[in-house]
């Protein structure tokens, strides 16, 4: 018996068949049908970080800025059949925020909680290799489409995903199962190794597991998703792909949006939506010198990151506030009396989309870019301002990151306040002397 799971495990024949009595992926319920609720029975921690995630909120279901978009372009995400309005095709928008449904082909997100869950554990961790995004033809092949996927084995990215050696010593648990992603420290039967078996009262089916750290521990984990994305007119939308090739870095996306801690990667893979993120990601400085009545003033942004800052999504923007200010704390100076979209263009870091007119258009029917001012890799940039210096005692300058250009705030009103408001992530004083 031995000898014959020795002989399945390295030929890769699936869990079902390698021991008796052990669970089969059943033709009713595929790999990708698992629950991350099945997951965080042992990877407690991690399941924590990823519930917080926008990974976990990615779904027209939850995520309230994709739902105004997805409703716009496609319709309920609760209705089977559904399609994109401009195509006419399967909305290729759920090949990453519904990977799992994007696999059956169902747009009915609540059927299944692997469809609700969106990019949840299974999502990834069946990622066998990358294709790239970009057919033969030139053509794009997002999201799961740019993946071959594994049907019978999770993929994990090396340490405690090799198993190997443990189910040839068919010890059935192994001295750290499930590695820091456990918070347990008492030895647990481990689904990995290729039984089902039982944890916490419930039955957990055979979950074999094969190191692929050329994938797991790679850019290529992230890339069918964060690459680029086109809309239907062929229009850039999102081109961090584009933007890291052109910095020539070698940095994996993981080092920043996964980084270890505690020997445990940061599941929670802050983006846009994490202050932490957002506040690494720039350096800001202000500072001036005194020229007879006027204070010629230099504020310098750094982009910190091997790609475009803001980048991903176009309608996020940064921008940048500067004021000077009186010993009393009275201000008396500003660059723009709101935001400063017209009033100090420079101020404003946008990418933005544009109709055949020029005029300013949404994604989806954009047909060219716009106005680009984004912050590129590694880029640092100087912008000067002639205060006059009566009075000031201080000069103080903020950087704030949207999820939203200005004229979407005002029209998605129905949106909660913590998304369309302007998140501050950097600031810096000068004191006049």
């Amino acid at each position: 018996m031995l000898k014959r799971v020795r002989q399945i495990i390295f030929t890769g024949i699936t869990a079902g068949m390698m021991l008796a009595g052990s669970q089969a992926f059943a033709a009713d319920k595929p790999l990708h049908h698992e629950s991350s609720e099945t997951c965080k029975l042992c990877h407690q921690e991690i399941y924590k970080q990823w519930k917080g995630s926008m990974h976990a909120q990615s779904t027209a279901l939850k995520d309230p800025i994709h739902a105004t978009f997805y409703k716009k372009v496609v319709g309920d995400p609760t209705k089977e059949g559904v399609k994109h309005k401009a195509s006419g095709k399967y909305p290729v928008c759920l090949q990453c925020h519904a990977p799992n449904a994007a696999r059956d082909k169902t747009t009915k997100l609540d059927a299944k909680p692997a469809y609700s869950e969106g990019v949840n554990c299974v999502a990834c961790h069946m990622l066998k290799s990358y294709k790239g995004i970009e057919k033969p033809d030139g053509k794009l092949r997002l999201g799961m489409m740019s993946y071959e996927a594994s049907s019978d084995a999770l993929q994990g990215p090396g340490r405690h995903s090799n198993n190997a050696l443990e189910a040839l010593k068919d010890s059935g648990a192994s001295d750290d199962p499930f590695g820091a992603g456990s918070l347990e420290s008492e030895k647990k039967p481990n689904p990995h190794l290729g039984k089902s078996v039982e944890l916490d009262g419930k039955t957990v089916r055979s979950l074999p597991m094969e190191s692929n750290a050329l994938q797991l521990k790679t850019s290529d984990a992230c890339m069918g998703c964060h690459d680029k994305r086109n809309n239907p007119h062929g229009v850039p939308l999102c081109a961090t792909g584009n933007e890291i090739k052109a910095s020539k870095a070698n940095v994996s996306c993981l080092s920043c949006h996964m980084p270890i801690n505690d020997g445990l990667a940061d599941h929670s893979m802050g983006g846009g939506h994490s202050l932490p993120m957002l506040q690494r990601s720039v350096t800001f400085d202000v500072r001036a010198s005194k020229k007879g009545d006027a204070l010629d003033t230099q504020v310098t942004m750094i982009n910190q990151q091997p790609h475009s800052l803001p980048t991903g999504a176009p309608f996020r923007n940064i921008y940048m506030k500067l004021a000077a200010y009186d010993s009393k704390g009275n201000k008396v100076w500003e660059n723009a009396k709101g935001h400063p979209a017209k009033e100090d263009p420079q101020a404003f870091l946008v990418y933005l989309l544009a109709d055949d007119e020029g005029k300013p258009a949404s994604p989806p029917v954009a047909t060219q870019p716009g106005k680009n001012t984004q912050l590129q890799p590694h880029e640092k940039r100087v912008l000067k301002y002639s205060i006059p210096a009566k009075d000031v005692a201080l000069v103080r300058g903020e950087l704030y990151y949207n999820l939203l250009w200005p004229g979407l705030v005002k029209k998605f009103k129905h949106l909660p306040k913590d998304l369309t408001a302007p998140t501050l992530i950097a600031s810096s004083e000068y004191k006049v002397k």
